[in-house]
């Protein structure tokens, strides 16, 4: 089973879709939503929903996306752990690419990386994502290929293993750094926008 952690704050318009489309996802797994001290109406539509194996957790105040994290995984039992994007860019299909390449692969962090620019974010943000990937090549002697995107798959344990020490807010490229720093192994999967 996987878990999906899901930190929000102020997703009114679009946490439902978020929640239905992983819903979506062929696979047993169960989802933990962690209402990051959202002022809008996310807490209002969290409640609407009746899910099953939905949780949600509410934070009275905004303390981040690794506070979130670290929330979630208090409540967590699959074996595997997908932090998506509030923004519903990636493909549901994509995850099922993730849990075959970290089943096949013995990973401990499962990268899903795309083989062309995104089609989002300005080209400075897009020429960043593509020296930080070049950057980890150098520093840490990994082989990552693709553009670098914040769609990731960590196994459990590891992830408890970093959880106290994340502290920022691009969770996912903590994660990364962190667990390059612990020597976990870190592998890449190609994505599509389909």
């Amino acid at each position: 089973m996987i878990s999906v952690i899901v930190p929000v704050h102020n997703q009114e318009k679009t946490i439902q879709a978020q929640i239905e489309r992983l819903y979506s996802l062929g696979v047993a797994k169960e989802i933990i939503v962690v209402n990051d001290g959202s002022q809008d109406n996310t807490a209002a539509v969290l409640r609407g929903l009746s899910c099953g194996g939905l949780k949600v957790i509410h934070h009275v105040s905004n303390r981040g996306p690794s506070a979130a994290v670290r929330t979630a995984l208090e409540h967590t039992s699959g074996d595997f752990i997908f932090i998506p994007n509030g923004n519903l860019e990636e493909n549901p299909d994509n995850y099922l690419k993730l849990l075959a390449a970290i089943n096949g692969s013995g990973a401990d962090i499962v990268l899903g990386a795309r083989s062309t620019p995104p089609h989002q974010g300005s080209r400075l943000q897009q020429a960043k994502n593509y020296f930080l990937a070049k950057i980890l090549n150098i520093v840490w002697g990994v082989r990552l290929d693709g553009w670098f995107s914040h769609f990731q798959l960590i196994r459990r344990a590891s992830l408890l293993d970093l959880s106290p020490q994340l502290k920022g807010s691009n969770i996912a490229f903590e994660i990364i750094i962190r667990g390059l720093r612990k020597k976990m192994r870190v592998a890449e999967v190609f994505i599509t926008d389909d």
